[in-house]
């Protein structure tokens, strides 16, 4: 160690200093005698910028070490362990500030093409219009519900959707805290849920979560449904039963598990499917019931975290309902965050969190949504701002242009407000102040006893004088609630000890040893400035505290007239500055997020910086002393409390969504009944079990139910013959008979509707097989042909069970293609083209012997589609190299638009070489920095590009499918090679069976669908699943085995799923005959 003295300079310097150096915000002066000190500069710059807490129990190690050696090789590790995190930290620093400054530059490429773009179609006087919108100041917010949710809005019946996928959801007694899933996140869902059914005009909301029914939880988790609260007391008497809120558990991933949210990623399509199958049941019966039999579509579908915000977006497209967003927390963030601490690398932190992946589902969110929903302003500039979907400016500007009526080249920005979380005021008992000195804290001799919270004789304890006025503060004992720095102000300001005590609830805490490093150093520091400035007898810290005992320390903080105090470093919302003027106490709050919006709508209060000790002294003396002050305060924030109440909160919520553009399916052309009457229809299959549920009226309106209120027993007989009629031998004979009658007339010439509506399975097939030049390979002709005879080796499967076709060719090849394989169009019952962007039905859509596109899937899918301003900015953008944006020059020609395989909802174009092609992830950072909002992808072994529309593609095609014609996508089988195009992994997961057959496909485009750093195929695809097989040959009797594999799964799924819905039906929780019976069919929608 002797070559290293200085080394055990410095490191002695750090012993010297303690532990204090770290936790400690004041900066050690660098300067001795007005001299550099280098060890000071050591152990400022490198120790106290080193945040591992085991080096903190390291140096408190060997603080208490006496044996000489023991101490210097522990002094040597140490020097090791600080020089290679500072090593580390500044790598990261230096790679953070390169990232910073890339993006810098790509976001300002991207706002240059956009005024590039746009500035051509303004005149002088709009551009002086615009400039004076962008330079007009926010809107502050509205006063008073009335005005907000307007009186003919509340004659509505909304049925909103609600979705939060993590942690265990339920209605009473929930386990907050359980574990990091289960957090406020949950409880703010749930009561969101209540009040909003409670708001006039809103019929019902469903809170989408997972089903879990596992042994680790409670068995209330695994229910379907939880009823959380009626309608509207202001509703009418002859609501119908399905009116309120209600929590709907949809199973998805394994059936025996519960996961944390960073595992739910590969199941989500598989929540989606089984969710739409709940909105389709319920639009129906919501329909029956004030929909005068046309179906009620949900008003919005709300995402909540970035699992949910991911779900929302494909439930969104799959229904074309409006859809709307709440973060929570965000993963770019959070990524930040841990970069900085220096710990992990990127590519750890992504295994552990998952974080790329949320990122990118957050990403989806914000292309989808019409708003994002915030708590504070500080969210939407310092966290929705690091996104490449949402720019600040570029949202001002798109506004100001829709406004005044000038095209934005199909450039779209979600719109973000801010409406912070309601709170349930109706516990808060507002007491009239009474006399200073007056305030009966403690009962007087002789008087009869008078009840004392026990929490206010344990603050009393601590304090010398409890009547004088209490400064309160209330948060975790965390260095970034700033706690220390408040108690340097009180101790040195001796007017401000002289008129006040400082009452400090930090959590709960049985011995500081015990506790996490972070806590206990503030504990320790906060017990050694008591100590300092001899504040005994001013400073109340209790051990313990209980949840319901808050509500008693606000109040005795306000009969005190005392004050509350958030000094956090940066505060996201504030929920506790809302309690405490709940309870009439004004504040004093940090400057940095939140407060600003929570001071600026009820004015109780004054903001402060939270590094400014003085001025947090000067602030509170200033409340304590002056009692005109305190009691303005006081009387603005019970004047403006309403603001933050439940009502509230929901009529603004509807406010804005009513704000947005509302859109819901709408189809040109109506679906006449069914041939086959709605007795003989009911067999085996799943899609006519839940159909069922859509016959019946859960308002007992029909004779069959209201015969069975009378008893129990008719409800079994009803049950009974459903049954029967289930197993009736001659029911899928008459649907053969049925669908050959309807082939035969498909053959004689045009139908008004497509066969499909009348199929029971479907089989897509969906290999991409194309050769080096982006040709379909001739195996593709001889897997529809083995495909097509696997189908009629089951005669049961052949008689309901259609063919579909989907790829990325476009009609007129793949025309030609079949026709060389001797392959007729109309022996499908649908062909899906253009990778998801137009679908056909044969022997449908007619005209002059041509087939024309489907009209209701092209408006499907028209959202946010922006075909002129994508087309300039793919060319700029593909025909520039890497690196070279923005520079001068001829660009080099790398597509050619491919006209041939384009349409209206198909950009397609011509890959010269593809070791220049962008990635598909990278492509579509570029986009969205630029405001477009579409769906790109490779296709056709890496020879072709093509972007489609944001919600188009080949697996929502087949959810529309369900919307349109009823055929659950549970009662799909997809097949796939075991590769394809860019858009392959979106085609496995979900309800529907997928068929993957091996050595078919020899080469996809996987390779352009994302760089490095990126999400992986493990976030996307389950990595096993009963839903998947894999096949070894491409033989029709491999290929009839596969699909009777998967078929023996849905019988014993049936089996288990029925054995459910009897004791769903005899459950206590249901009290009504028919809502039993209806909850019978809504159970079966659940998937394997």
């Amino acid at each position: 160690m002797a070559v290293n003295e200085w080394i055990n300079g410095y490191l002695e310097a750090i012993l010297d200093s303690k532990s204090s150096n770290i936790e400690d915000s004041s900066r050690v002066n660098l300067k001795e005698h007005g001299h550099f000190n280098p060890t000071k500069y050591f152990v400022e710059e490198v120790v106290t910028g080193v945040d591992e807490t085991d080096l903190h129990r390291t140096w408190i190690k060997v603080v208490a070490t006496r044996n000489t050696r023991e101490r210097s090789s522990r002094l040597e590790n140490m020097c090791w362990r600080i020089w290679h995190l500072t090593r580390k930290k500044k790598q990261l620093e230096w790679e953070d500030l390169q990232r910073i400054a890339k993006r810098r530059l790509e976001r300002e490429q991207g706002r240059s093409d956009v005024r590039e773009d746009m500035s051509e179609d303004l005149s002088e006087g709009e551009k002086v219009d615009i400039l004076g919108d962008l330079e007009s100041p926010p809107k502050t917010y509205q006063h008073t519900a009335s005005d907000i949710w307007a009186e003919d809005k509340k004659e509505k019946k909304l049925y909103i959707i609600l979705i939060s996928l993590h942690g265990l959801v339920r209605g009473e007694n929930m386990e907050l805290g359980r574990d990091s899933d289960t957090g406020g996140q949950i409880k703010y869902v749930v009561e969101l849920a209540r009040a909003l059914a409670r708001t006039p005009g809103v019929y019902r909301v469903d809170l989408f979560t997972r089903q879990v029914s596992s042994p680790e939880v409670d068995w209330s988790y695994g229910e379907p449904t939880e009823m959380l609260t009626t309608s509207s007391e202001d509703a009418d008497d002859d609501v119908g039963e399905s009116s309120g809120a209600y929590i709907i558990r949809i199973p998805f991933g394994p059936r025996d598990k519960y996961l944390r949210k960073e595992l739910l990623w590969p199941h989500i399509q598989e929540f989606v499917d089984g969710a739409l199958a709940h909105i389709l049941n319920m639009s129906t019966v919501l329909g029956e019931q004030i929909g005068g039999g046309h179906p009620i579509w949900p008003y919005v579908i709300h995402g909540h975290y970035a699992d949910a915000g991911d779900s929302a977006a494909i439930l969104s497209g799959a229904l074309n309902v409006p859809m709307v967003l709440t973060g929570h927390s965000l993963g770019r963030n959070k990524l930040e965050q841990l970069l900085k601490q220096g710990r992990q690398s990127k590519e750890d932190i992504n295994s552990t969190y998952r974080i790329m992946k949320r990122i990118e589902a957050e990403e989806l969110s914000l292309d989808a949504a019409e708003l994002v929903i915030t708590s504070t302003r500080q969210e939407i500039d310092e966290q929705w701002g690091l996104y490449d979907g949402f720019d600040v400016k570029l949202e001002k500007v798109l506004r100001a242009r829709a406004r005044h009526g000038v095209n934005c080249h199909g450039r779209f920005m979600p719109r973000m407000a801010v409406i912070p979380p309601g709170m349930d005021f109706s516990n808060v008992i507002q007491e009239a102040n009474e006399a200073d000195g007056d305030l009966s804290l403690t009962n007087t001799e002789g008087s009869s006893p008078k009840a004392v919270p026990a929490i206010w004789s344990e603050v009393m304890r601590f304090l010398t004088n409890p009547h004088k006025p209490m400064i309160l503060a209330l948060s975790r004992p965390d260095p970034k609630k700033n706690i220390t720095t408040l108690l340097k102000a009180f101790g040195e300001c001796h007017p401000l000890r002289e008129l006040a005590n400082l009452t400090l609830i930090m959590g709960n805490r049985d011995d500081i040893d015990e506790m996490s490093a972070g806590n206990a150093s503030v504990l320790t520091t906060v017990l050694k400035l008591v100590d300092k400035y001899d504040l005994y007898g001013q400073v109340a810290f209790p051990k313990h505290h209980k949840q319901n005992d808050v509500p008693e320390i606000y109040r005795l903080a306000a009969k005190t007239k005392g004050v509350f105090i958030n000094p956090a470093l940066v505060e996201p919302f504030g929920l506790t500055l809302i309690e405490a003027a709940a309870h009439g106490l004004p504040m004093v709050a940090t400057k940095n997020g939140g407060p600003v919006d929570i001071h600026r709508a009820l004015n109780n209060g004054l903001l402060i910086d939270p590094h400014d000790q003085q001025g947090i002294a000067n602030a509170l003396l200033k409340l304590v002393s002056e009692k005109n002050l305190w009691h303005e305060c006081q009387k603005n924030g019970w004047k403006n409390i309403h603001l933050f109440s439940w009502p509230e909160h929901c009529c603004t919520y509807l406010t804005r969504v009513a704000s947005c553009r509302m859109r819901h399916p709408m189809w040109k052309t109506d679906t006449p009944a069914d041939e086959m009457p709605h007795e003989e229809s009911l067999n085996d299959s799943l899609r006519d079990v839940q159909d069922t549920s859509l016959f019946l009226s859960i308002d007992g309106e029909r004779s069959s139910i209201n015969e069975s209120l009378d008893g129990g027993a008719d409800i079994q007989d009803q049950v009974k013959r459903l049954m029967s009629k289930m197993k009736r031998p001659g029911s899928s004979e008459k649907v053969g008979e049925i669908n050959k009658k309807a082939d035969n007339n498909n053959n004689n010439g045009s139908n008004k509707y497509p066969v499909l509506r009348k199929r029971q399975r479907l089989i897509v097939i969906a290999v991409d097989c194309y050769d080096n030049n982006g040709d379909p390979e001739k195996t593709m002709i001889s897997m529809i042909q083995e495909t097509f005879k696997a189908i009629k080796l089951d005669a049961q499967m052949e008689k309901v069970t259609g063919v579909a076709i989907s790829t990325a060719m476009p009609l007129s090849e793949l025309m030609d293609f079949l026709k060389a394989g001797k392959i007729k169009a109309n022996e499908f019952d649908a062909i899906v083209c253009g990778s998801g962007s137009e679908v056909y039905y044969p022997g449908t859509y007619e005209e002059g012997g041509e087939l024309y596109p489907d009209p209701d899937y092209a408006t499907h899918v028209e959202y946010r589609w922006g075909c002129d301003g994508l087309k300039k900015t793919i060319c700029k953008l593909m025909n520039t190299v890497e690196g070279e944006e923005g520079k001068s020059g001829k660009p080099s020609k790398q597509i050619e638009e491919d006209l041939k395989s384009s349409n209206s909802h198909c950009l397609s174009y011509l890959i010269k070489n593809v070791k220049t092609a962008k990635k598909v992830d990278d492509l579509r950072q570029k986009f969205r920095m630029r405001g477009l909002r579409c769906h790109v992808m490779y296709c056709r072994n890496s020879t072709r590009m093509q972007v489609i529309p944001l919600l188009a593609s080949r697996a929502q095609a087949l959810r529309y499918f369900f919307v349109r014609w009823r055929l659950n996508v549970a009662n799909m089988y997809v097949v796939l090679g075991e590769t394809g195009d860019t858009d392959y992994e979106e085609m496995i997961s979900g309800t529907h069976k997928t068929l993957i057959v091996k050595g078919v496909v020899k080469k996809g485009s996987e390779e352009l669908l994302r760089s490095s750093g990126s999400y992986l195929k493990e976030d996307i695809v389950p990595g096993e699943s009963p839903l998947i097989v894999y096949v070894n040959g491409t033989t029709a009797e491999e290929m009839a085995n596969a699909l009777k594999k998967l078929k023996t799964f849905i019988v014993w799924w049936l089996l288990c799923k029925l054995s459910l819905c009897f004791t769903l039906m005899c459950c206590h929780h249901y009290t009504t005959p028919p809502f039993r019976l209806h909850l019978f069919f809504l159970s079966l929608k659940s998937k394997p």
